[in-house]
């Protein structure tokens, strides 16, 4: 037996229209967005504890505070990635709806 005898109805292509692909989106994002911007807050610590002549760690390379930075930057991406993705995809949705 093939692996294609075993595929089943062929699907319309078509996402549901529940909640199910916008927890899934936003779990994503969240997760994605907490790491990104977590990273881009160290670079900023970076750039700040160089503009304040605050010495790094001797044997990481760390700046100072970084866990600070990481921890604000991470719950703001948190937050805003899967809320501007969730509100892209509800309104590409809506213009759907009215087509």
């Amino acid at each position: 037996m093939r692996d294609t005898d075993n595929l089943g109805p062929a699907g319309t292509g078509q996402t549901s229209e529940g909640v199910w692909p916008y927890l899934g989106v936003g779990c994503l994002t969240a997760v994605s967005g907490a790491m990104a911007f977590g990273m881009i807050a160290v670079l900023i610590a970076k750039a700040v504890g160089w503009a304040s002549k605050c010495a790094p760690e001797v044997e990481t390379g760390a700046p100072c505070n970084w866990l600070t930075f990481w921890l604000r930057g991470a719950i703001l991406g948190l937050f805003v990635v899967p809320t501007i993705v969730i509100w892209r995809m509800r309104k590409a949705r809506a213009s759907r709806k009215t087509e």
